[in-house]
């Protein structure tokens, strides 16, 4: 009789309980259904709407809603030709190479300057906010002013001629390598105090007690930063590279206010590219079908790299 008596009562409350955690439940899934809806119409619907026109002709020029684009289904034809498209592959290959020069000098620039302020340097205040003050531009804006400094009568000819003889009368903009080199001036200084920023909170993340360790033991600053600091950042250096890697292969506005993609096609990027097949050319469903290609090669890179890295942390 104890036991039944003592139990009953437990059964008893553990009703309301469950009643309400269920409420509770109910409660959050109600909350969440808006930003679920949201996000399905921002994510989702223009996705699958992108791999719809992707397997067609279709373009706004036949005069039909994208959704009857069925009506010109052609399957794979747009992913077969985009693997045979000398443009597309030269735009790709030109962005690739502004991806390898761009990033390593941001990346050594951005751990120079995260070092030194790791270790302290005078006035770190004020030094801040000039150095984070280039990323807080608007890139069109950054590429504009780059615009000017690259002139032919710009203010860079006019400072090189203090120190060169003679007038200096370099056409930058308009030469295939200068151009490509005055872009690359201007995305590493936009871009590097964001490089400086990720790395920066890295080291500050180092445990310090195992830096002061090393400095009563005897290791150099070097050997510090080397052999304690670096190896605990490897994370924060991928995900600092990975970002810049997306998004210097992403670039657009600056180039499109430096160099309109010019001379000729010398620095034209994948954006560039794809920005004039679209406004020029209107060929809708074969810029779809390429950024499909795009989004599915970035994702699997960025998984790869994201994987090794978490493979060594482990190790």
């Amino acid at each position: 009789m104890t036991d039944a008596t003592s139990s009953a009562p437990l059964s008893v409350d553990e009703k309301p309980a469950d009643k309400l955690a269920q409420s509770r439940r109910s409660l959050a899934i109600r909350l969440l259904i808006p930003a679920q809806v949201l996000l399905v119409f921002i994510v989702a619907f223009p996705l699958i709407m992108q791999i719809f026109i992707s397997l067609t002709w279709w373009t706004p020029l036949d005069g039909d809603p994208w959704y009857l684009a069925w009506m010109s289904w052609n399957w794979f034809d747009n992913y077969t030709y985009l693997m045979q498209d000398d443009g597309l592959w030269g735009s790709v290959g030109r962005t690739l190479l502004f991806v390898a020069v761009a990033v390593p000098i941001e990346f050594l620039l951005g751990l120079t300057l995260a070092a030194l302020f790791y270790e302290g340097v005078f006035g770190r205040p004020v030094l801040y906010s000039l150095i984070l003050m280039p990323m807080m531009i608007v890139p069109a804006v950054a590429g504009y002013i780059f615009f000017l400094i690259f002139q032919q009568t710009g203010p860079l000819n006019a400072a090189l001629s203090l120190v060169w003889p003679g007038a200096l009368d370099v056409n930058w903009l308009n030469d295939t390598s200068r151009a490509f080199i005055a872009v690359v001036v201007a995305d590493v200084w936009q871009w590097t105090p964001l490089m400086f920023l990720i790395l920066f909170a890295g080291l500050m993340s180092v445990p310090e007690d195992q830096m002061r360790a090393a400095t009563i033991l005897g290791a150099s600053w070097r050997q510090r930063f080397f052999r304690i600091a670096l190896p605990r950042i490897k994370t924060v250096i991928a995900i600092a590279i990975g970002l810049r890697v997306i998004e210097c292969f992403k670039i657009f506005d600056m180039l499109f206010v430096m160099t309109g993609g010019g001379p000729g096609v010398a620095t034209e990027s994948l954006s560039l590219f794809l920005y004039k097949r679209t406004f020029q050319d209107l060929e809708w469903s074969y810029v779809a079908s390429i950024g499909i290609t795009v989004l599915v090669a970035l994702s699997v890179l960025t998984a790869v790299l994201m994987a090794r890295v978490k493979k060594k942390d482990a190790s």
